[in-house]
């Protein structure tokens, strides 16, 4: 996993000297990389390694929440359900597999 998207812009605001970075803006910039990364054909970013707080999937990737579920596991993750009626999807320990940031 590449890493939560709020370690991500943590990373960055730590390299610009900034206190913090716009999670709005970011998440739309995080969105705008999977989707160009999804059009492509050849060359594509792994954009569904980045997950929201906690290891939640996001639904609003390309292809919804079930081609979400489906590139991690293809990977040898486990995708964990949680919630009695609105579902949230899960990445299994993904803590293991996160990629260190410095």
């Amino acid at each position: 996993m590449a890493g939560e998207v709020g370690e991500i812009r943590e990373f960055f605001a730590r390299l610009s000297g900034a206190d913090f970075t716009e999670p709005i803006t970011a998440g739309i910039f995080v969105s705008i990389a999977a989707w160009a990364s999804y059009q492509r054909t050849v060359d594509e970013t792994p954009y569904w390694r980045t997950l929201k707080a906690n290891g939640e999937l996001n639904a609003k990737y390309p292809g919804g929440i079930e081609a979400q579920k489906k590139k991690p596991e293809d990977e040898g993750h486990t995708v964990i359900r949680k919630g009695r009626t609105n579902y949230k999807y899960y990445v299994k320990n993904y803590e293991a597999a996160l990629f260190k940031l410095s």
